[in-house]
């Protein structure tokens, strides 16, 4: 079964939404009532097609990249997921290692209903392995799509579970970004003027390192010699930057586009998102008729 889980739940509070307003559509004893549901569907159902339809696009038009090869920015990879060195991420339901978990814990009310007493979900990072390449995935912030499902019960407690583990193969949407390596546009003419005005912000400072003759300012000669340093520390920061080895990470996009991690295949959650695009559309549509009829008959 597809379950999808998320922070934000924007796509789950939508269709709640939307039911209420058709509830209040049909139950409502005045047109005005009616009209308002209506224009409740018309915009929540425009905006709903339209991003389930951008979020489709997105999976089907970005290719899938290799780590060891991916540019910066905003990319889509799939490998194997894998932990992190250090002490693992346990299961609290069950104490098994796992990489990812939610779980929504619910007790047995005397009616025989269920009723959700908290949500956990975890935050650490896991990695993501292609064979060219190994980077780390910060599920800080994402929509998971996950397939994995437990239900524990104890008592009248129920757990219910979702969870990646290791060696699953993981599909990521989002922002890719390799830390540690030296900035393509680095500028050491720039970065030696930046670090000059920032000298001399401290004048006292800048006198007591490079004022050699003590006569409190700067000659020509003094301020060369300043310069030839600040050359050397930007230089050195250079080299120890390409020296430093690199690690990639996949985290949430600072422009708010889609940030998506799931265990199924990447057609299948397009799917969804088209199917969910349709159902959305279908309710704007059946809105503005609504709202035609509504202005037929001279109510608006």
């Amino acid at each position: 079964m597809l379950v999808r889980l998320r922070q934000r739940r924007l796509e789950t509070v939508l269709p709640l939404i939307q039911f209420a307003a058709i509830a209040l559509a049909v139950h409502a004893d005045t047109g005005r009532g009616s009209v308002a549901a209506l224009a409740v569907l018309l915009v929540t159902g425009f905006f709903g097609w339209l991003r389930a339809i951008r979020h489709a696009r997105l999976i089907d038009d970005t290719p899938t990249s290799r780590i060891a090869s991916a540019a910066q920015g905003y990319v889509e990879l799939r490998g194997r997921a894998q932990a992190l060195d250090g002490t693992p991420l346990l299961s609290p339901v069950d104490g098994l290692p796992v990489l990812w978990y939610r779980v929504v814990t619910e007790r047995k009310r005397s009616d025989g209903k269920w009723h959700r007493v908290s949500t956990d979900e975890s935050n650490t990072s896991f990695l993501l392995e292609d064979g060219s390449g190994t980077c780390a995935v910060d599920p800080e912030g994402a929509e998971m799509m996950v397939g994995r499902r437990d239900v524990t019960l104890r008592g009248d407690t129920r757990y219910t579970q979702h969870a990646l583990i290791r060696n699953d193969t993981v599909y990521v949407l989002g922002d890719f970004t390799t830390i540690g390596s030296i900035d393509p546009d680095f500028n050491v003419r720039e970065q030696v003027r930046e670090l000059l005005a920032s000298w001399k912000k401290d004048h006292p400072r800048l006198l007591e390192r490079f004022d050699l003759d003590g006569n409190g300012e700067l000659d020509l000669q003094e301020w060369e010699l300043a310069r030839q340093q600040a050359r050397r520390e930007v230089e050195r920061r250079r080299d120890e930057a390409m020296a430093a080895p690199e690690a990639h990470l996949v985290r949430r996009p600072s422009t708010g586009r889609l940030y998506l991690i799931s265990d199924f295949d990447p057609g299948r959650i397009a799917r969804r998102y088209r199917w969910l695009a349709l159902f959305h559309i279908v309710l704007f549509l059946a809105a503005i008729a609504g709202l035609a009829w509504f202005s037929q008959v001279g109510i608006i």
